[in-house]
């Protein structure tokens, strides 16, 4: 079975994207996904995307990591798919549903609004979300937010002096964080501007990550009094997060095809 494949990323995070919209795939297994995330053997990637049919929204958009497990939410994959399909959408994600909005080199995504319950987020056990008792390392006093996946962040005074490659994979597996967690460190550059790098859960160190850009940018407007919208600048380039309390994210920035191909199914699965 030959399938066709676009690569796209949103500031340098990049993406498989399968459309099983008209064609329904076979059964995605972890191994396949990781498989083709393999940038030795494989297409190459941070996440897979997989887009089905959905019945109650435009359609369905699956997330799996390059360790081949699935996730709720991917921000810049959202942006990626909005550019693709190429008009506006509400679409299907494990992590709730979200609207897409194209826009002239990217999009705008309606995240919908965050979560700050300890057993949303989730935590092993109930503790203050927003000062968090507890630390790895340097990294103290984080605050942890669900935007669809969960995110923790950390507000350092320089976020590139932080040996997340050390330290994220701690955080990410401790037993506090049941479904693993993405690790945010950040710094404030001014009352809107923020320097951020994330370790992603399943994928380690990123060049841009979109649902941490909105996490942080929430958790910033809340602890440090930020002015939304709130630019937020990852190694890959800059996302503009706006929110207010009691409102959705709306996250906007690029978004680019690199190529297209084909693959056999059975080579990868």
């Amino acid at each position: 079975m030959r399938v066709d494949f676009t690569k796209m990323h949103g500031l340098g995070n990049d993406f498989v994207v399968l459309d099983a919209r008209e064609t329904p795939l076979p059964a995605i297994s972890n191994a396949t996904a990781s498989a083709l995330a393999d940038r030795n053997t494989g297409v190459g990637c941070d996440q897979l995307i997989v887009l089905e049919p959905s019945d109650d929204h435009d359609f369905r958009m699956r997330i799996y990591n390059s360790d081949g497990g699935e996730v709720e939410a991917c921000g810049n994959a959202s942006r990626a798919v909005a550019m693709l399909h190429g008009s506006p959408a509400t679409v299907e994600t494990a992590g709730g549903a979200i609207r897409l909005e194209p826009a002239q080199g990217g999009a705008s995504v309606d995240m919908g609004e965050p979560r700050f319950e300890w057993d949303a987020i989730p935590l092993a056990y109930a503790m203050d979300t927003a000062n968090m008792p507890v630390g790895w390392g340097e990294l103290e006093a984080g605050i942890a937010v669900n935007v669809g996946n969960p995110h923790v962040i950390f507000f350092v005074q320089d976020a590139d002096a932080v040996d997340l490659a050390e330290l994220g994979p701690q955080i990410e597996t401790d037993a506090l964080f049941p479904e693993r967690i993405n690790v945010n460190v950040a710094s404030r550059l001014s009352d809107n501007h923020l320097k951020l790098r994330v370790w992603e859960r399943g994928a380690g160190l990123t060049r841009a990550c979109g649902t941490g850009a909105c996490a942080t940018a929430v958790a910033a407007i809340s602890r440090l009094h930020m002015k939304s919208p709130v630019t937020v600048s990852l190694p890959g380039g800059d996302l503009e997060i706006a929110w207010e309390r009691g409102e959705s994210i709306v996250m906007t920035g690029p978004a680019t095809e690199s190529f297209r191909g084909s693959f056999e199914w059975n080579d990868f699965a």
